[in-house]
């Protein structure tokens, strides 16, 4: 729940609202197992997603982005976890760790892999997780990318995969940023 953006109901919004809300409730996000609750039971969204519905504009761009990363990219799903966490993890954003470390229960994530995450370290025998987690680090820490870094990025994740893990540390980024400015924590009720 935000104190500084009111929530809006499905019959509150209008038309291009409406758009965004149905966008998000209507695509993948919605299919298969549900680990944390997108749409709050009075039917508002929650986390960033309630945030989205607000500036429809940006909001539903901002809402197909999310859902190509989280669908339809190459990359690994415990790649693409460890990415989500490493930035809610460095950005603080209380519902992103909170979401995600469900997300990566689910998938298998150990405790340790999980306090290592919020340390902002990951060390993984999976040369993609370690190469993934390494990129994290320098991406968020806004550190350059050698020369060397990224012909073993490349090696590892791929032209596509550098490119996609990129664009996934940006998102969620971005996501932490709204949250943040809205002061957006764990949902507590109507769930």
């Amino acid at each position: 729940m935000s104190r500084r953006l009111r929530p809006l109901k499905p019959d509150e919004l209008s038309p291009p609202q409406r758009a965004v809300y149905d966008g998000i409730t209507g695509g993948d996000r919605l299919k298969g197992p549900q680990h944390f609750p997108v749409v709050a039971a009075d039917g508002s969204l929650t986390g960033p997603f309630g945030v989205m519905v607000h500036a429809p504009g940006v909001g539903d761009t901002l809402q197909q982005l999310g859902a190509t990363i989280r669908y339809r990219t190459g990359l690994g799903a415990r790649v693409r976890e460890i990415g989500i966490l490493m930035v809610g993890a460095a950005m603080r954003s209380q519902y992103e760790w909170w979401a995600h470390e469900r997300v990566a229960r689910a998938m298998g994530f150990t405790d340790a892999e999980l306090e290592q995450l919020k340390a902002g370290v990951f060390e993984s025998a999976d040369p993609a997780e370690q190469a993934a987690a390494d990129l994290c680090v320098r991406l968020i820490g806004d550190e350059p990318v050698t020369d060397a870094d990224f012909a073993r990025y490349t090696e590892r994740l791929g032209t596509e995969g550098i490119i996609e893990l990129t664009t996934l540390v940006g998102y969620y980024r971005t996501l932490a940023q709204l949250m943040a400015v809205f002061d957006i924590g764990v949902p507590t009720e109507g769930l």
